[in-house]
């Protein structure tokens, strides 16, 4: 049957319509919910105290610390992996059988499943290396997962950047370092942000890889050889054992308002740097 293209421009656009609205209740959805579970139970004492009574009790101040403690060390290892391996990739080498072994080897990465990584910090940091559960442990398993987000998303950022702006570069007697430090990663670095905005959500988030490597001690890290437990283990072990549901959705709403934070950070500095640079 021939329909008008003008109704089937609006009955494809009126679809699409009610996909993305769908999309959207479903986000608004579950943070209203976990909001209005968890909001109530925040409270001054919630977030500055140690939890007690194996959670039952006490607030998530040890579990912010850890979390904090663990993504700033999987950040500090991964991004100058991650971009220095995306500026190699796309500055430094030309396509050959290496740079597509690199990138199957990337892609190769962000398809293990977490419990994967864990299995493997667990046998090579804690075990082999006699790190322990350990924020250290934590870190570099993290580290493992966040590379490939970082070295697709800083690579295509690289690549986004006119090749012009080089050439002028170069004509002006600059070296390729130079060019690349100067010119190519300053116009990159709002797409290099946002890869790096993904791993940090991705890395406040995770749980299975954590609970292997870096333990799931309630006591406040000391050094990095000391075990943590994260405010996304905290929460999933609250919620699977049954211990304290209230104290759960606690934890979970300073999760999802972190998430949110970051994310807004992200989006204004993003905007700021392409203000910025274009």
């Amino acid at each position: 049957m021939y329909l008008n293209p003008k109704i089937e421009q609006r009955v494809v656009q009126a679809i699409l319509w009610v996909f993305t609205l769908a999309t959207v209740f479903i986000l608004f959805f579950i943070i209203f919910y976990i909001l209005h579970k968890g909001l109530p139970v925040l409270s001054y004492n919630f977030l500055t105290t140690n939890p007690l009574d194996m959670g039952k009790s006490g607030g998530i101040y040890s579990t912010i610390i850890g979390t904090i403690a663990l993504t700033i060390m999987s950040l500090l290892i991964a991004t100058p992996l991650g971009v220095g391996t995306a500026i190699y990739l796309t500055e430094y080498t030309r396509e050959s059988r290496i740079t597509r072994v690199i990138r199957f080897g990337s892609e190769c990465l962000s398809g293990i499943p977490s419990i994967i990584f864990g299995l493997f910090g667990f046998i090579l940091f804690v075990t082999k290396l006699k790190m322990g559960w350990s924020i250290l442990s934590g870190g570099l398993t993290l580290a493992f997962m966040l590379l490939p987000t970082i070295i697709r998303t800083s690579e295509e950022a690289i690549k986004s950047v006119p090749y012009n702006l080089h050439e002028v570069s170069y004509s002006l007697g600059s070296t390729q370092w130079q060019t690349v430090t100067k010119v190519v990663l300053p116009s990159a670095l709002p797409g290099i942000l946002t890869g790096v905005i993904l791993s940090v959500g991705r890395s406040v988030g995770e749980t299975a890889a954590v609970i292997f490597t870096a333990g799931s001690a309630l006591r406040m890290p000391t050094s990095l050889f000391s075990s943590s437990r994260t405010m996304a283990v905290h929460f999933f072990i609250l919620a699977r054992e049954g211990i304290s549901m209230p104290n759960a959705y606690g934890t979970a709403a300073v999760l999802i308002i972190t998430i949110l934070i970051i994310n807004i950070i992200a989006y204004r500095l993003m905007h700021k740097f392409i203000k910025k640079y274009s």
